[in-house]
């Protein structure tokens, strides 16, 4: 039987070692999903509850496998769905490639029934790779280059195949004039090092440095051995952007955690007293949270030379593999003997440490939101995977949880988008079934995206070797990180029109999809809970009821936000008491010893 193009596109993905594609049916993909049939389901169709939630769960696949993610939908609304997604691989630089449906060819401009111009829609979320594929034989060069262009840019790439053109015989290029051929699927990527030069031109300006602050982003995560050897000889602290939380454990002490509005306050410091900066692998945005502009001499190395040198006046920049660039500079690299810098960060990271720990036992009405993840960090089993969703539980993930040994973490960090945190770990959990995940969300999150996704988990659950997928919803009824930028930076008090959310059970709708859910109110109980759900048998979703009104406090409080502040609770904020007490409660324990 001849194949068809749709049956070429899935043997392809084979080829590519493609495993699982997201994905939504639709008559615009009709074809696909037929071919999808013949070979036997390979590679895995996993069937989403929306198409936004199909090209998420690619990119949690991708961030967390170190290996290409697939997503797959119709033509029309199913691929408007998508953008999203995509979005959020771009500005995370995940490599995923979406295939599209689109009308028949032989009603392209006819306004027919959900006839959009993919091109108009897709070109600056696939601006790296967008195909239209309308001739079997543009076939297997689109694809292949939409995956080897995904791979390289670290981008979401794009190819578009009519509803007709998936049913066509597939025919190959031939050796012919205006034809296009390709090669066999191969992975391989050049490990860059700058020149001999610029490497000793860096080390000299980290050599004269005194007191030394790497900041180190996702970029760094295939160097951590490398960064633990130049922050051993410098003397230096480190700092994580959010992207790259799980790059070092933060039971290293000298790790100050995470840096900028989610961030610590040995990070701050250490930004703050620095006389020379390494930036490896980040481009976090907020210069605020770096050094004053000329107070630290700095040096960046990153593989991508169109991110470098635009967040800080670096000295010099490094375009180059991380790992492969600090190896470069390591030999050249003078220890330095007076270790009184690192012993000032190593101190300030222990006194963090014991306010945090302070700060998350502080009463609440019910539950401290801190608590939920001081309790988690040292139940987290060795090889967890955490994701979190965007909003106040991202602020809790980046200071409370500790990440150590093989743990792996991650958000949706440049896009910042709601309602990630459930399908990112349901990618993590088809691309590492055999590891435990738990995924932080907040209850507006899980309104928006994360209860129908417990339906997906329900559906694919039994087939994972270690079932066990810990949904925690912070439970306050609040679009609580708004509330607080509302008051924080506008000055204004809580609207509760906006604000409220409906009040939901979102452990008893898990017990109603056949999965596990436990409710808690009671601090006390956090334990106990958490020992439950990570140890059950089947996924659980852990159901907090905890206090909107603990405030997300950045590490460097500015004198704008205070008066903003204060300024929405004169306004008749309708929980401007509650605030107050919290806020004070909280703040104070940064300044209590022993």
């Amino acid at each position: 039987m001849t194949d068809t193009v749709a049956d070429f596109v899935l043997r392809r993905l084979r080829d590519w070692g493609v495993e699982h594609v997201f994905a939504y049916p639709g008559d615009g993909i009709n074809g696909l999903v037929a071919a999808f049939g013949r070979s036997d389901d390979r590679p895995r169709f996993i069937q989403s509850r929306h198409e936004e939630m199909s090209a998420l769960e690619a990119v949690g696949y991708a961030k967390f496998g170190g290996r290409l993610g697939v997503c797959l939908a119709t033509s029309g609304p199913g691929a408007i769905h998508l953008l999203n997604g995509l979005y959020d691989a771009k500005l995370d630089h995940v490599p995923v490639v979406a295939i599209v449906g689109q009308t028949a060819r032989t009603a392209i401009g006819g306004s027919y029934q959900q006839e959009v111009d993919l091109h108009a829609l897709f070109k600056d979320v696939a601006s790296e790779y967008l195909v239209d594929v309308v001739v079997p034989e543009q076939l297997p060069n689109a694809l292949d280059r939409a995956i080897r262009t995904a791979e390289a840019q670290r981008a979401p790439t794009a190819l578009i195949i009519p509803a007709d053109v998936q049913e066509l015989d597939y025919s190959p290029p031939e050796h012919a004039f205006k034809h296009v051929p390709s090669s066999a699927p191969s992975r391989g990527r050049a490990t860059a090092v700058p020149s001999q030069d610029d490497v000793e031109r860096a080390v000299e300006v980290l050599n004269a440095g005194e007191r030394v602050a790497v900041l180190v982003g996702q970029g760094a995560r295939g160097a951590a051995d490398e960064v633990r050897q130049v922050a051993d000889v410098l003397g230096a602290g480190v700092a994580k952007a959010l992207l790259g939380k799980d790059v070092l454990p933060d039971d290293e002490p000298w790790v100050t955690g995470a840096i900028g509005l989610l961030g610590t306050r040995p990070s701050y410091e250490l930004m703050r007293d620095c006389d020379t900066l390494l930036i490896v692998g980040s481009s976090f945005p907020y210069s605020q949270f770096l050094p004053e502009f000329g107070a630290a001499r700095a040096v960046q190395v990153d593989v991508d030379g169109r991110f470098i040198g635009m967040r800080y006046p670096t000295e010099v920049n490094l375009v180059g593999d991380a790992g492969a660039t600090l190896r470069a500079m390591v030999p050249l690299l003078r220890r330095k003997e007076d270790r009184s810098w690192r012993e000032t960060v190593e101190s300030n990271v222990v006194q963090w440490w014991e306010t945090l720990r302070r700060q998350s036992f502080v009463d609440a009405e019910p539950v401290n939101p801190m608590r939920i993840m001081w309790e988690l960090s040292p139940r987290l089993p060795e090889d967890a995977i955490v994701t979190a969703d965007s909003g106040s539980a991202a602020n809790w993930y980046a200071r409370l949880v500790k990440l150590r040994g093989r743990m792996r973490g991650s958000l949706s960090g440049t896009l910042a988008t709601m309602g990630a945190g459930v399908p990112y770990a349901i990618g993590a959990k088809f691309v590492h079934p055999e590891r435990p995940v738990v995924a932080l969300v907040g209850d507006g999150a899980m309104q928006m995206n994360g209860l129908a996704e417990l339906i997906t988990i329900a559906r694919y659950w039994e087939e994972w070797a270690d079932p066990r997928c810990v949904v925690c919803v912070l439970h306050n009824n609040d679009l609580n990180q708004v509330t607080w930028e509302l008051r924080a930076m506008g000055g204004a008090p809580k609207f509760e029109e906006s604000q409220v959310l409906p009040d939901v059970g979102y452990a008893a709708f898990a017990r109603s999809v056949g999965l596990d859910g436990i409710d808690v109110d009671d601090p006390d109980d956090l334990g106990a809970a958490w020992d439950r759900a990570l140890s059950a048998s089947r996924p659980v979703v852990l159901d907090v009821r905890c206090d909107p009104n603990t405030p997300p406090i950045p590490p460097h409080t500015t004198f704008e936000q205070t008066k903003a502040t204060a300024e929405a609770m004169l306004k008749g904020d309708p929980d401007a008491w509650a605030v107050v007490r919290q806020g004070v409660r909280t703040k104070v324990q940064e300044f209590l010893r022993g």
